[in-house]
Parts: C-alpha cells; sequence; structure tokens
C-alpha cells in the first residue's frame, strides 16, 4: 500500500477547502476567490484525502495515545503525564470533535458526487459509518441525522442518542453490502483509495466485517438485531463475505521517509523517547500467560541490556510497564517502550480493523448460541483469531501452538475470547477502550492513582470524553440535555453498550 501514498500530497490540496464558512456579503464574493485554490478537486483526490485524513487523526497522540491507549490498559506515560490521569486539555477536545466532522463532511460530499450503486457510492457509505461509529463511542450521543448539513442551513443540529445511532449505522452498512454483492459497480476508486488500492472484494470484507463489529457490541442491549445481523451474515460467506486472512486486514501504511508523512505515533516517539512506554497492565498479562508477542510488542527495558546497570541481566530480556496515570513521572530506563513495529516505525500502519477481531466476535456468537452457519464453534473460531493475531506478528507456529495449549489455551468463556481480543487489538485505541467499557476486561485495569482530587469518586478508567466547549457554546439548545448527564467531564451515563454494574 505504501506505493499508494504519494497520492496524498494531491489530497493535501484538495480536501482542505472542503470545510469553509460562507462569506459574509455578496460584496466579498470575487476578491475571496483564490486562483491558486481548486473549488471542485476530482474524486479520487477526495477519497485519498478522507482515507488520509481518517488514518492521521484518529490515529495520532491526542486522539489516541493520551487517553483511549491509557484508559483501555494498552499505554502508560513516564513524563506530560495529565491525560492519562484525566486533566484533558480543551483545545484538544475541541480539535477531535472537529476532526471528526471534518471528515464526515468530506465523505457526505464524496456521497453526493457519487452515482447510486457505484464502487465510490458504497465506499462512502462504509467510511461514514467508520466515522460516525469511532463519534458515537467517543461521546456517546452526538449530532448525526442532521450533521454537516449547513448548506440545507441546518448551523446546530440535533443530537442523535446512540440507542438510534447504532441501529442506523448497521442499516446504513447493510445497504453498502447488498449493493456491493449486486456487482453495479464498475467504477475504479484505486487513483485515491490508499486503504486497499481499489480493490473493491476488500472493501465489500470490510464492511461485512463492520457489521460484525457493530452486531456484537450491541449483543446485550438489542439482542434481536445483533443476532439478525450476524446470522445473515454468516449465513451467506458468498454474498457478505469477510476477513478472512492478514491480507484483508484494514492498514493504512504510512511513507515513512518524508516528515510529512510519518506514523504518527512514530513520529511522536522520534523526538520524545521518555513520555511513552509500555502499561504495567499489558506486561504483566502478556509475562503471566508467557505471550510470546510480548517481544514484538516492546522492548526490553534498557538497564536490564546496559552492562553494569543494578538492572542488568546478562542481556536476559526484562519487561516491565509503568503504571498508568501515575503520580510522578518515571525513571525511563527501567521501563518498556513500544517496539519498532508498533511505535518507531516511522513507516509503519494504523490500523482501521483485523483479521483476529473478526474471528473474535464469530467465537463471541457461538457463544451467544447464534448461528454461525459453517464457520463453526467458539474454539474453532476463537484459536483461528489467536493464529491469525500470531501471523500477523511473525510468531511461529510452533510457539503459536505451544501458547494455545498453555497460556492462552481456550477455557470456554466469555471473558478469555475478550481477554485475547485485547490484546489482538493492540494499537486500536478506540477498539481497545470500547471493548475493556463493554467487558471490564482486562480485569487488571484500573482507575489512574495520579488523579486529581476531583476525580476521586469514581471507581474505573473515563467512560467517555467530554463535550467540546464549542459545542456548550455554539450548540447549547441541542447539546444542554446530553451535557447534563455527563458527571465530572468523563463519567455519568455510561455507553448504551456498556452494561458492566457498579462501576461510576
Amino acid at each position: 500500500m505504501k506505493r499508494y501514498i504519494k497520492k496524498i500530497i494531491m489530497a493535501f490540496m484538495a480536501g482542505a477547502l472542503i470545510w469553509s464558512a460562507t462569506g459574509c456579503t455578496n460584496s466579498f464574493e470575487e476578491i475571496n476567490q483564490d486562483p491558486d485554490n481548486a473549488t471542485n478537486v476530482p474524486n479520487g483526490n477526495l477519497l485519498a484525502y478522507v482515507i488520509y485524513y481518517t488514518s492521521y487523526r484518529f490515529n495520532d497522540r491526542w486522539f489516541a495515545m493520551d487517553e483511549p491507549m491509557t484508559f483501555c490498559g494498552y499505554a502508560a506515560k513516564m513524563s506530560y503525564i495529565d491525560e492519562s490521569r484525566y486533566s484533558y486539555r480543551t483545545g484538544i477536545q475541541d480539535n477531535n470533535w472537529e476532526y471528526v466532522y471534518r471528515i464526515l463532511n468530506n465523505v457526505m460530499d464524496l456521497q453526493g458526487r457519487a452515482t447510486a450503486g457505484s464502487n465510490l457510492m458504497n465506499v462512502a457509505k462504509v467510511l461514514e459509518v467508520t466515522v460516525m461509529q469511532i463519534a458515537t463511542d467517543r461521546w456517546r450521543d452526538v449530532p448525526y441525522s442532521d450533521a454537516v448539513k449547513m448548506g440545507e442551513g441546518i448551523l446546530t443540529p440535533k443530537y442523535d442518542k446512540q440507542e438510534d445511532i447504532y441501529p442506523a449505522l448497521l442499516a446504513k452498512l447493510k445497504e453498502a453490502a447488498d449493493s456491493f454483492a449486486s456487482n453495479e459497480g464498475t467504477d475504479d476508486i484505486s487513483d485515491g483509495d490508499l486503504l486497499f488500492g481499489g480493490d473493491i472484494t476488500k472493501w465489500q470484507k470490510y464492511c461485512n466485517s463492520l457489521r460484525l463489529r457493530l452486531a456484537i457490541r450491541i449483543s446485550e442491549v438489542s439482542p434481536e438485531l445483533a443476532q439478525s445481523t450476524v446470522e445473515e451474515v454468516l449465513g451467506d460467506p458468498s454474498r457478505y463475505p469477510i476477513m478472512d486472512s492478514n491480507d484483508d486486514n484494514a492498514f493504512f501504511w504510512w511513507q515513512g521517509s518524508d516528515s510529512n508523512f510519518f506514523e504518527p505515533i512514530a513520529d511522536q516517539y522520534r523526538t520524545r523517547k521518555t513520555e511513552y512506554c509500555a502499561s504495567d497492565v499489558m506486561v504483566d498479562n502478556l509475562l503471566a500467560a508467557d505471550d510470546p508477542r510480548i517481544g514484538i510488542y516492546f522492548t526490553p527495558t534498557p538497564a536490564s541490556q546496559t552492562e553494569g546497570d543494578d538492572d542488568y541481566t546478562d542481556g536476559t530480556p526484562v519487561y516491565r510497564g509503568y503504571t498508568i496515570g501515575a503520580s510522578s513521572n518515571a525513571v525511563s530506563k527501567l521501563y518498556s517502550v513500544w517496539n519498532y513495529k508498533y511505535g518507531q516505525d516511522l513507516g509503519g500502519f494504523s490500523p482501521w480493523m483485523r483479521v483476529a477481531e473478526v474471528y473474535f466476535h464469530i467465537a463471541e456468537a457461538a457463544m451467544l448460541n447464534y448461528n454461525t452457519g459453517n464457520y463453526g464453534t467458539a474454539a474453532v473460531n476463537y484459536e483461528k483469531a489467536v493464529r491469525f493475531s500470531m501471523v500477523e506478528n511473525e510468531v511461529s507456529d510452533a510457539d503459536a501452538t505451544e501458547y494455545l495449549e498453555n497460556g492462552g489455551k481456550f477455557d470456554n468463556t466469555l471473558k478469555k475470547i475478550w481477554y485475547e481480543e485485547w490484546v489482538a487489538m493492540f494499537k486500536q485505541a478506540m477498539e481497545g477502550w470500547s471493548l475493556y467499557r463493554r467487558t471490564g476486561v482486562p480485569e487488571n485495569n484500573y482507575i489512574a492513582p495520579g488523579r486529581t482530587a476531583q476525580y476521586a469518586n469514581h471507581n474505573v478508567p473515563p467512560l467517555r470524553s467530554p463535550y467540546p466547549s464549542t459545542e456548550l457554546n455554539l450548540n447549547a439548545a441541542n447539546n444542554a440535555p446530553y451535557n447534563a448527564e455527563v458527571v465530572d467531564n468523563l463519567w455519568g451515563k455510561p455507553m448504551w453498550w456498556d452494561t458492566r454494574e457498579g462501576v461510576y
């Protein structure tokens, strides 16, 4: 996919113009025209911009690392610990909200350009769901049905409840899935497809795999919709194919040799090597299970590899994670950081979805007694999922088998499926956080000990992100009823699909 990244520069030029306000008076119309700024960009440029911007903005330090990845137990901070102990920055929350709706605005522009049944239309619908699933999973109730309709005169959009958003997203995915299955689309989107290089079958698989993700997420609160969705997808694999190998993974690969197009997490590490590290939650779990992925995810501590240091162990790797949201900075040499593949490769990847996740969903569906068709039992799909993760991380078949016979052995419980899914989705910030909020797994996750007295009465990491000040000020009438349900900015009314008891 790296060969498609060259189109990003053109996409940059195209996309920024799709987020602008109208002029104040007609007298400014002519003088406000920029002769160097295109007013109608090619569809391929706009598609490339959407995919690039989604990959960058949803995976940078501000949207992913500082909060969701620490809230779910993937990462810790050794310095500048504020966000992981819940002292958020108002401006960052404003920006994160704006990025979501900027991307959505461009996606809806794509739909307005596309013809019904075309590949571009189907892909744009899948992108719409990708963006809005992240939005609702972060803030719960958000503008959707009225969103980005300034052209229709809607400047202050109403809010939709998450209970209504999820069914709407599943309906949108079904539209795309059925259209993909009809094979009506003949248009070539490869010019702007930075995710799959124009491979429509892979978009089709991603679409149906997303249907499984959303259905399983609401399985406890909307069991009929969840079951019917899963059984429709799994019952007709020729019409509704899903990801079935690591070649289908939805990974955005970065160019890596131009500072404008570095993988966001590695770019952060390049200049601030002692800020982020492995969490004790993640490392302790991997060590306890003797998980062979630990050396792929993390580095040994610098001190354990430095002869003469008090922590030196004759070169034997020592993996150690730091406290999430600690009260003080860490001594960086004593803790593991993210290894090359996940945190240091400037030409690395930003994950949208993995095949391993898909088969964990099928395993969970089997545990819920859904009809999984020819996909088989929970045990069969659990093992497939674990092996997909091992292959992705270049773990040998022998080591994968040993793991599945020992620390990774299936014990016929949902918790085991959820735990292995959490491990396999490493680096997927929002998905890791959502899985934790839905299931309480990993069970050794905890609330930040360094949190301020303002948050002393809470017993779990945050349930949500705070609404941005822009909404509180500029869309106050629509926002107010929903903001009233927020407690201490980051808690209050849980996600619709968060059925955990006794969390606050």
